[in-house]
């Protein structure tokens, strides 16, 4: 038997990240990876976004300038520092995890490595602190370097785990993706998707749920992006990853 711990978008709420964590018994508090995520019986996946705060209060608070000004270099370069101080606490626990945290690519993680499109979440806040070109600094080489090896999607077995969706068009952020209704929509317009792809069940982040983990048992899918509600999604697999997954909702 394995558990599985999927958490949905981060958005830097470190804070929140590793009381999950904590929560699953995934984390110490040395913030090294738990003996059962070593040996594999827990595993971690982390639907992406790991970075770009989603409002001006939370980029005041990882800054320290409040208010935050969106177009000065200092606050850009000090909401930058901040989030490479934690991705590289992050990424030495999921280098100590022998392969079992996994990550997957979020749009946002793609925006501050590729740079391709200025992103913001509204009422004035700007995604600009890792583009040079609007006054940023370019992420730091190692961490580009771990954001490129993201995957794209994680099957384990027949279940997908993907940022946005079922569709392999959901997981490559050009703009097809941002102009497509469908990626923010399907899983209330067209729920039957995860079935019409043949998974026997699929774990989406992307869109945020207000009210926490969404579950369609129906159309068997779970949308995730509920870190804001302080929610997570386990699921617990057989040894050869068979079939569809049982799973629990937890609040932390």
């Amino acid at each position: 038997m394995i558990k599985v711990i999927a958490i949905g978008d981060v958005h830097a709420e470190w804070g929140r990240m590793w009381a999950a964590l904590r929560s699953a018994y995934a984390v110490d508090a040395d913030y090294a990876p738990t003996q059962p995520v070593r040996d594999g019986r827990y595993q971690v996946i982390l639907l992406g976004d790991l970075a770009h705060p989603k409002s001006a209060h939370e980029y005041s608070l990882i800054s320290g300038f409040d208010p935050f000004d969106f177009s000065d270099p200092a606050h850009l370069a000090a909401a930058a520092r901040a989030q490479v101080r934690e991705l590289r606490r992050l990424k030495r626990f999921a280098d100590a995890a022998a392969g079992n945290v996994q990550i997957v690519l979020g749009n946002h993680d793609d925006a501050v490595l590729y740079r391709h499109h200025q992103l913001g979440t509204g009422y004035g806040v700007q995604h600009n602190e890792f583009d040079p070109h609007y006054g940023g600094i370019l992420l730091p080489d190692d961490l580009r370097a771990w954001f490129a090896g993201f995957a794209r999607e994680i099957r384990l077995g027949d279940t997908q785990f993907a940022h946005a969706g079922p569709a392999s068009s959901m997981a490559y952020f050009d703009d097809f993706f941002y102009g497509d209704s469908d990626t923010k929509t399907w899983w209330r317009e067209k729920p039957g998707m995860v079935q019409d792809y043949g998974f026997a069940f699929g774990v989406y982040g992307h869109t945020v749920m207000p009210h926490g983990v969404y579950i369609d048992p129906l159309n068997r899918f779970a949308m995730i992006d509920a870190l804001d509600r302080r929610e997570y999604l386990e699921l617990i697999f057989q040894g050869d990853f068979g079939g569809k997954p049982t799973y629990n909702v937890i609040s932390f």
